[in-house]
């Protein structure tokens, strides 16, 4: 099954956020090696989670606007569907 919509969003800008991520990551990893306390280490940590889920809200935004929104205009019953259930997964996977 073809998941992508006819207009598939632009996600670009969230690059700038990955990079960022993935220097707090590299981050996290000398602050292990350097045997930093563990308070400052999940502090850190927290911060991934929060600027990760940040990530997740925007794509998840426009993958609304979007794709969903495409889906749910379908005349085709069995598309409106398999969106709301490739939904539903995905909510069920983060639960």
């Amino acid at each position: 099954m073809n998941k992508k919509c006819h207009k598939h969003p632009d996600h670009s800008e969230e690059l700038k956020r990955l990079n960022r991520l993935s220097g707090q990551i590299e981050g996290i990893k000398k602050m292990i090696e350097q045997g930093r306390y563990c308070v400052d280490i999940m502090t850190q940590l927290k911060a991934v989670q929060s600027a990760s889920k940040a990530i997740e809200i925007n794509i998840l935004k426009r993958h609304f606007e979007a794709c969903v929104t495409e889906a749910l205009s379908q005349k085709s019953k069995a598309k409106r569907d398999a969106k709301i259930d490739e939904l539903m997964k995905l909510f069920r996977k983060n639960s």
